[in-house]
């Protein structure tokens, strides 16, 4: 079994709870936040506690998972369960079984008025710590563009 690390990433948004989360979790923003990881990527399902869920790129490729809790405006918790590669999902296999359960936890923080932190937790192995490492900045950086409204935001985060 792949040892698993908890990491976390944090970002200040100047725009109030409620926006952040709309932003986070809608599904054409995911789209565009997202992109820090995989261009094109997007989600099938729900974000409902219980509720499973896709995330998937275009090449059909992705993971299937949980929301293992949603307290609105406030946490997901995101349990993810395996891999899809074209298409289909594979949660038996020894790799993913190696991987899965891993978690993926979004908190929400009213620092003020019109304020939030957002602090995301996530287990990787090592295999993908590095890409983790650097993806996560630069999607809290275009989250950040979206919801404080600076328009558009390039690979790197940075408002255009």
């Amino acid at each position: 079994m792949s040892a698993m690390k908890r990491i976390q990433f944090e970002v200040i948004i100047d725009a109030p709870v409620a926006r952040v989360c709309d932003v986070m979790i809608g599904q054409q923003s995911y789209r565009d936040w997202t992109a820090a990881f995989v261009e094109g990527s997007y989600y099938e399902g729900s974000w409902a506690q219980g509720q499973r869920i896709r995330f998937m790129s275009p090449s059909g490729d992705g993971m299937v998972a949980e929301i293992a809790e949603h307290r609105v405006d406030e946490f997901i918790s995101i349990r993810h369960l395996g891999f899809i590669a074209k298409g289909v999902e594979d949660t038996e296999s020894a790799a993913a079984r190696a991987w899965a359960p891993a978690y993926e936890n979004y908190t929400f923080v009213r620092v003020a008025d019109d304020k939030t932190r957002v602090v995301i937790d996530q287990d990787v192995t090592a295999e993908f710590e590095a890409y983790i490492t650097e993806a996560w900045p630069k999607a809290l950086a275009r989250l950040k563009g979206l919801c404080e409204g600076a328009g558009v935001v390039d690979q790197a985060g940075h408002s255009k």
